[in-house]
């Protein structure tokens, strides 16, 4: 089996098992809509603008969604001692790397294909061609979320802990992809010209493009360990 048919073959073994059972997607839409209300309901409406924390509130609103959802990344193989029989499999290990993390980021963009249009009727955000540079913005991100949280669950589930390391080791690398892309937010909401917008887009890519080649590097060891 070649490489690129090894990663779609464990990518889509992980989005059919969770189209039967949609325990992480339906948790992590629950969670961003919880989020959504809470910011609502619990700012000074008098004092405190939508429009000036929705860029925030999506950020935060997509990043925890996605710890939410790597969550259960590596959970049934280690419920059902799966992985020892992936490894055993005539592929190269980095293999199952690029197809979790390839079936991550596919759940990933559907929560936020749902999330997103509930961000904008919560904000009162205006549905014109803006949306389609967030979702772009979205695509970016969510790489950047997904290349070292699939890293860390590999590293996560081999604890009796799980759940709780995750989001403890995962959080503080989800900070600059989630600080760049609010930026980006921002000034595609005020109509900032696009050269300043390219620079956090630029910024974002380089994260992505770094995270991949060093979760790749790094993977082997973690599933040896």
């Amino acid at each position: 089996m070649t490489f690129g048919r090894a990663v779609l073959a464990i990518a889509g073994k992980d989005l059919r098992i969770e189209w039967r059972h949609r325990t992480a997607f339906t948790s992590a839409v629950v969670f961003a809509v919880l989020v959504l209300v809470i910011f609502v309901f619990a700012r000074d409406q008098g004092s405190v603008r939508l429009a000036d924390v929705a860029p925030t509130v999506l950020w935060v609103m997509l990043a925890l969604a996605t710890v939410v959802t790597l969550n259960r990344a590596f959970l049934l193989e280690r419920e059902h001692r799966a992985l020892e029989g992936i490894l055993l499999a005539p592929i190269p290990v980095v293999a199952l790397f690029w197809g979790k993390w390839l079936g991550n980021l596919a759940l990933v963009l559907v929560v936020e294909l749902v999330a997103i249009p509930l961000w904008v009727l919560f904000f009162n955000v205006a549905p014109d061609t803006r949306i389609l540079g967030i979702g772009v913005v979205a695509i970016l991100a969510s790489i950047g979320f997904t290349a070292p949280g699939t890293l860390f669950s590999a590293i996560a589930v081999r604890t009796r802990f799980a759940e709780l390391l995750l989001p403890v080791l995962l959080l503080p690398f989800v900070i600059p992809p989630l600080f760049f892309a609010a930026q980006a937010t921002v000034r595609l909401l005020e109509g900032a010209p696009a050269g300043e917008l390219f620079g956090w887009l630029r910024l974002l890519a380089l994260y992505d493009i770094a995270f991949l080649a060093l979760a790749s590097i790094l993977f082997p060891a973690v599933i040896d360990q």
